[in-house]
Formats: structure tokens, sequence, C-alpha cells
């Protein structure tokens, strides 16, 4: 069931893309990395700097899921608590993306120092740096439900898996908003008006998921075939 956890988390990231956070954003990440309009500049060039960007932003997601999945092994006896808690809190999640109930924390924002001003590729890995260890009300509950699932994971081999997953999720889609960076700022305002949906989607997922990680379906799934 690796292949299935790591399908998982590469469509959590997809799904932070697309969050009213990050989506209608994008656009002015691309100006602030290239230091001017990106429309305005050569393609490779934004291109170059997305990558740094992207390395970014993955490096802090793939220490943070090694991070969590070494605290799992240090409770490793206690991993079915520790799979109903993480379940429980994803379903929470979930219901707050729904706007069922607010869970204040996720509206604090936590932001590194980032360069006044981006005039190489290692800048633009420092914003991606900087984006990584924000906490924002859209991507919070879906990075933080991935995590969870990481600290339930057997190894910490798999809690990097699955952050690198979501951080391919997230990181493709930004680097193809590079390569069209003229067309993405067009579509990307039609598609607006589907972001509210889009939220509500993301919400029902988290609480499916929360519900197979508190019930560990996928382990049982993997005992049937395994």
């Amino acid at each position: 069931m690796e292949e299935v956890s790591i399908t998982i988390a590469f469509l959590a990231g997809l799904l932070s893309f697309l969050s009213p956070c990050i989506l209608p954003l994008v656009p002015a990440y691309l100006s602030y990395i290239t230091g001017s309009s990106a429309s305005e500049q050569d393609r490779t060039f934004v291109f170059v700097r997305a990558v740094g960007f992207v390395i970014g932003f993955s490096i802090i997601f793939i220490l943070l899921g090694a991070s969590a999945s070494y605290l799992g092994q240090l409770f490793a006896r206690y991993r079915r608590l520790l799979t109903r808690i993480s379940g429980i809190i994803i379903i929470l999640f979930g219901l707050h993306i729904l706007g069922v109930f607010e869970i204040k924390l996720l509206y604090r924002e936590f932001r590194a120092n980032k360069p006044q001003e981006v005039t190489s590729w290692f800048g633009s890995m420092l914003v991606g740096i900087s984006f990584a260890t924000g906490w924002t009300p859209c991507v919070g509950p879906v990075l933080a439900s991935i995590l969870l699932y990481a600290g339930t994971s057997q190894t910490i081999g798999m809690g990097v898996l699955l952050l690198g997953s979501y951080s391919l999720g997230l990181g493709i889609p930004f680097l193809l908003a590079a390569v069209m960076v003229d067309k993405f700022a067009t579509s990307s305002t039609r598609f607006n008006k589907y972001l509210p949906l889009i939220e509500r989607i993301s919400g029902i997922i988290l609480i499916i998921f929360g519900f197979i990680i508190y019930l560990d379906l996928l382990g049982r799934w993997a005992g049937l075939f395994y």
C-alpha cells in the first residue's frame, strides 16, 4: 500500500496548490523571486528561479516528514493509539476547512525572514524555505494531515517519501506556471471562482482520509495482499 500512500500525499500537494492561499498568489511569488514582473522575463530565467523556490520548500517539508517519522518511531509501542489520535485530528482539520467550526491556531502565520530583494537563485531558494515555514489556514490542515500520517509510518524513509511526494504535488504545478507564466495569469483568474468548491472538496477528502487513518484501513488492505 506504499504506492497508495505516496499517491495520496501527491494529491494532497496538488490540492494545496489549488487552495485559495496559494493559487491566486502564484504570479506574485513568481514576480518576487524574479525581481520584477515574471511575464517580462525570459522563460528559462523564470523557470530556474522557480526551481530554486521549489527546492527550498521541499527541503523543509522533507525534513519535517523525517522528523515526524522519527518521533513516531520513538513511540512505536503506542502506534495504534497514535494512529487513532491522528485520524481524529485529521477529521477535525477537514471539518475546519468545511467551515463547521474554526481552529484559530490555523489562522496564525509563522514565517522565517525572507530576503528583502531576490537577486540570485539561492535567494529564490530562501524564499521557498520561508514559504514552507508559513502556517496558513488553507495549507496548514492538509500539510499537517500528511505529517500526522508520516508520524504513523513504520520507517523514516516512508516519511521522507510521503513529504517528498507532497512537495512534488505542490511543486510541479508551480514549475508549469513558471513555464507558461503569461497564460497562467489569465487562466488562474478565471479559475478563482472554483476555489471555494476546491476548498470544500479538500475538506471532504481530509475527513475521509481521517477515517481511513483512524480505522487503519490502509494497513488492513495491505494485510490482504502481503
